[in-house]
């Protein structure tokens, strides 16, 4: 039989960076943890989350469609726990100018920031409803008020989550559920190099 005397928390983009930092923060909170990313790094960020004495349970799957976030929420639904906190925090970066781009990663791009993440939310939201209770956060960025020259695709995304997560917020002002949205500025983690977002077509880090 699950645990319940721990409340749970889902981390998406939980491999490194900022998205390993938030779950970092919930499960010092006394949260348990269900974290996902499309690489294999997940596991090793599981290892080290269970040192902070918190059942996580990790999982690699693309979320950048709504198929991967049906994935995900049932292996979120196996653990038999409700989804206490929601940290939506899967995304991806490109570099270069837009022309210059493959347009297949740059709708990769779009795909996992914005598909991925309200699909995810649309389940796991209708849910807390249901409960009346529950806490989103969603990462956006400053980003998303600045036109980003060689990285356009990304700061439009980021625009999109900036004003779903003000919206989404209004919607459900009523009810026992809270959105918030995380908006960092530039972070020193491996974001940038992953992206290859530097600042022009031909430089280098």
């Amino acid at each position: 039989m699950a645990d319940t005397a721990r409340p749970l928390a889902v981390v998406t983009g939980a491999s490194s960076g900022i998205g390993l930092e938030l779950a970092k923060v919930a499960a010092g909170e006394g949260y348990d943890l269900v974290i996902a990313a499309d690489e294999p790094d997940i596991e090793g960020a599981a290892e080290k989350l269970r040192l902070k004495g918190a059942t996580v349970d990790a999982i690699t799957v693309d979320l950048s469609d709504v198929e991967g976030a049906e994935k995900f929420c049932k292996f979120i639904a196996d653990k038999g726990k409700p989804v206490d906190i929601l940290l939506a925090n899967a995304g991806r970066g490109l570099g270069k100018g837009f022309l210059d781009q493959d347009l297949n990663e740059a709708l990769h791009v779009v795909d996992t920031s914005i598909t991925g993440t309200i699909a995810l939310i649309h389940k796991i939201g209708n849910e807390m409803r249901a409960r009346d209770e529950g806490r989103i956060l969603i990462t956006g960025s400053i980003a998303g008020f600045i036109p980003g020259t060689y990285q356009a695709v990304y700061n439009g995304t980021k625009a999109f989550l900036n004003s779903f997560s003000f919206a989404l917020r209004e919607e459900l002002e009523d009810t026992g559920v809270t959105v918030s949205c995380l908006m960092p500025g530039a972070t020193d983690t491996r974001f940038f190099e992953c992206a290859q977002m530097w600042h022009g077509p031909d430089s280098t880090p």
